[in-house]
């Protein structure tokens, strides 16, 4: 029998109905609304209830930065929640949910792997409940609306429009288009473009809204053009934010599935993180954190994106303290950093990893120096990884004062990560310092020096013409006090993506800068950074297939 015949012996096996899996952990069943038999919604009433229940602790999962040998890191947040669930603790999850741009681009299904997973893993993979394509429609339709106002007079004076539609695809066909061709009656021509889902500010005020009323409040604050004056014109101007939140009433409630163990799994919106802030709805992870004693989350990408935009953006706006993390790595991953060969990962190589090591060194001291967090590191041990390279990896932790375990959750579930989970517990209880990487008094170009010097390890941020006048509008405009979401690689800690390990001496060029007013973020890009990715030459979609019982194979 294979592997993988016997995972799929195991989901079918383990999963319950999810009004079981919502009452193990404390959910009344009438704040349950089905979605077929394994995934639900949760009302968001359910808040009232559970107000006087003190919040669990909130774990945060992040990585170094992410390479072709991939890292785990969902899978070692599903893992460790399987392996609290082990040790006798009340855990729960929260998770983004995927986008269909990735699944069927490069990286294929996004619902951990191995024994480690959440499901059922293709319906949350494959529409899921219908979140995404709620935030495309309202994306869609303040887009249509302005231009509807545009053709019947522009009584608002709109001199130029800056609100993208949006797809959830990975397709650069649509980066540059040129619109409204055809005549008077089909609009006015002009070069437009469209955003991927993920990247839609819509999604992230969905993420970021507290309840519907502070999301309707974002959503009449986004701003979709300017007047000649280069005045903002906004969605409430358009009298459109109450149309969108009608359309993501529903999407704003979390969406309840299950581990492969049983373990409560809430997974709800999906910003990317090298091109948005990266994490899971607000909702989520408080609603993870009432039910459970400890919530385990993460952050996208790399902790110099995910985790900087986690606690600089996320738990800013929110006002939520994690209690840890964990900073997850793989032997193949630190060897790749140290220059090791794409082909020559599986094998050993103690100088590769002894170079690569840098990479985590200096994210494990941005976690517990600049954020002020205690850290666990977490090595996500695959079967042909050697002992002496385990062992060093444990060894260079042990040198820099920092815990460290293997995580073996992929093939044994939470059997596997008995030990993360009690390190992550003991680092849970130590005392921390928690606190962002800037104050919001600063200056929008001190904030990005900040995270260039204080996360990234660069020399400072170097704006070009074009971003310094934006910066200086912005200021003018009161939007200065903002966090800042910086769009970069996730290859690097630097704008470039070859440039792999811990570079020094670098600087990041800020080429373009604008406001997301309704999520209450500036949005800075970098490098080529793009919000519309494309397809590989190799899509992952050409391996994703349905047989004749509507079996659907190749998300792996």
């Amino acid at each position: 029998m294979s592997f993988k015949s016997d995972i799929e012996i195991a989901q079918a096996a383990a999963m319950r109905p999810i009004k079981e899996i919502a009452a193990s952990i404390g959910i009344d069943g009438r704040f349950v609304e089905n979605y077929g038999e394994y995934k639900a919604k949760i009302d968001l009433s359910v808040f009232d209830e559970l107000a006087e229940k003190p919040d669990g602790k909130l774990i945060l999962v992040t990585a170094i930065n992410p390479t072709v040998a991939g890292e785990g890191k969902t899978t070692t947040t599903v893992g460790l929640a399987d392996a609290l669930r082990k040790i006798g603790k009340k855990p729960a999850v929260a998770l983004r949910e995927p986008s269909l741009g990735p699944v069927f681009g490069v990286k294929g299904g996004a619902a951990g792997g191995g024994r480690a997973q959440v499901v059922p893993m293709e319906d949350i993979n494959l529409h899921f409940t219908g979140d995404f394509h709620a935030v495309g429609a309202a994306n869609n339709l303040l887009a249509a609306m302005l231009d509807n106002h545009i053709f019947h007079g522009n009584a608002l004076g709109i001199d130029r429009v800056v609100w993208k539609r949006a797809a959830d695809m990975n397709d650069r066909q649509l980066r540059s288009i040129v619109c409204g061709l055809g005549g008077a009656s089909n609009g006015s021509p002009r070069e437009e473009g469209f955003d991927i889902t993920a990247a839609s500010e819509v999604m992230a005020i969905l993420c970021l809204a507290a309840d519907i009323s502070d999301l309707k409040g974002r959503l009449s604050r986004v701003i979709a053009g300017y007047t000649r004056e280069g005045a903002p014109v906004t969605a409430g101007m358009l009298k459109a934010h109450g149309a969108m939140t009608a359309l993501l009433k529903d999407a704003l409630k979390p969406n309840l599935v299950q581990t492969l163990e049983g373990v409560p799994a809430l997974i709800h919106g999906g910003p990317f993180a090298n091109i948005a802030h990266g994490c899971n709805s607000v909702i989520a992870t408080r609603l993870a954190m009432k039910l459970g004693d400890y919530a385990v989350t993460e952050a996208g990408f790399g902790a110099d994106l995910g985790a900087e935009k986690f606690i600089d953006i996320k738990c800013r706006i929110a006002g939520l303290k994690p209690s840890a993390a964990i900073v997850t790595a793989t032997a193949r991953a630190l060897k790749r950093h140290g220059g090791a060969a794409k082909n020559e990962l599986d094998k050993e190589n103690l100088t590769a990893i002894e170079n690569g090591f840098s990479n985590l060194r200096r994210h494990v001291e941005n976690i517990t120096n600049i954020f002020g967090l205690p850290a666990v590191v977490a090595i996500n041990k695959f079967p042909f990884d050697t002992d002496d390279e385990i062992n060093l990896i444990k060894l260079n932790c042990q040198n820099m004062g920092v815990r460290c375990e293997v995580s073996e959750v992929w093939a044994k579930g939470g059997d596997g990560g008995v030990e993360l989970a009690r390190a992550a517990i003991d680092v849970c209880n130590e005392p921390d310092g928690f606190r962002q990487c800037y104050s919001t008094k600063s200056t929008i170009k001190e904030k990005l020096n900040a995270i260039v010097r204080n996360v990234y390890g660069g020399d400072c941020a170097e704006l070009t013409v074009t971003a310094e006048k934006q910066a200086e509008i912005l200021e003018k405009q009161g939007f200065g006090e903002l966090p800042v979401c910086v769009a970069k690689t996730q290859y690097s800690f630097s704008d470039d993506a070859s440039l792999l390990g811990a570079p020094e001496s670098f600087k990041i060029t800020v080429r373009d800068m604008k406001v997301a007013a309704g999520a209450g973020f500036i949005v800075a890009l970098t490098g080529n950074i793009m919000t519309m990715p494309g397809l590989t030459k190799t899509p992952a979609a050409e391996k994703i297939d349905v047989d004749g019982l509507g079996k659907i194979s190749g998300l792996f």
